[in-house]
C-alpha cells in the first residue's frame, strides 16, 4: 500500500486521491485551533510560501481528538485558519487521527513510522503526562499523540520523517529543505 492509495474528504466533503499529489512533497499535519499548538500555523505557512514553487504541498486535517480543541465546522475552521493566520494551503475536513474511528490515511501514517519521544524541555516533559494520560503505553506504538504531528513524505510517497508537536520547526524546515 501506497500514500497515494488513500481518499481523503475535501472541506466540501467531496472525494480528492492523495494521487494527485504525486510527485510533490507533502508535509501531512492534524491541527487544531484552539491548542497551544496552534500558533505553528504562522511557521507552517511561511514554510508553504518558501517552498511551494520547489513543489511542497501542506495538507492540514484538523482534529478535534485531542482536548477538543477541534470544535467548530470545517468552514468555522478554515475562516479561522485563514481569517487569523492566512493558511493558503491545502485544509481537508475534520477527521479522527488515532483509534479505531481515524481515518485510514492516519492509520498507515500510525502504523509505519515510530514515536521517538516530545525532546527534552519544558513543553516534552508537558506532553509527556499528557500522553501518558491518554495511553500509558504511549512510548511504544505509533499513535498520533497530538495536534500538529507532522509526516514528511517524499516525491515518491515515502515517509522521510515523523515530527511531534513540540519538534523544532527550524529542524522540520531543514528536513524539508533536504527533501525537496
Amino acid at each position: 500500500m501506497s500514500i497515494y492509495d488513500f481518499k481523503v474528504k475535501a472541506q466540501d466533503g467531496s472525494e480528492v486521491s492523495l494521487s494527485d499529489y504525486k510527485g510533490k512533497v507533502l508535509l501531512i499535519v492534524n491541527s487544531a485551533t484552539g491548542c497551544g499548538f496552534t500558533p505553528q500555523y504562522d511557521e507552517l505557512q511561511e514554510i508553504y510560501d518558501g517552498f511551494k514553487a520547489k513543489g511542497l504541498e501542506i495538507l492540514d486535517f484538523p482534529c478535534n481528538q485531542f482536548g477538543s480543541q477541534a470544535p467548530g465546522s470545517d468552514e468555522e475552521i478554515h475562516s479561522f485558519c485563514s481569517d487569523r493566520y492566512g493558511i493558503t494551503f491545502p485544509q481537508f475536513s475534520k477527521v479522527d487521527v488515532r483509534g479505531d474511528s481515524a481515518i485510514p490515511l492516519y492509520k498507515w501514517l500510525s502504523d509505519n513510522t515510530t514515536f521517538d519521544g516530545f525532546g527534552k524541555g519544558p513543553m516534552a516533559m508537558i506532553m509527556n503526562g499528557v500522553a501518558k494520560k491518554m495511553d500509558k503505553d504511549f512510548k511504544k506504538n505509533g499513535n498520533v499523540k497530538w495536534n500538529f504531528t507532522k509526516f514528511l513524505i517524499d516525491r515518491e510517497g515515502n515517509i522521510v520523517a515523523r515530527f511531534e508537536p513540540t519538534a523544532s520547526m527550524k529542524e522540520l524546515k531543514a528536513k524539508i529543505e533536504e527533501t525537496v
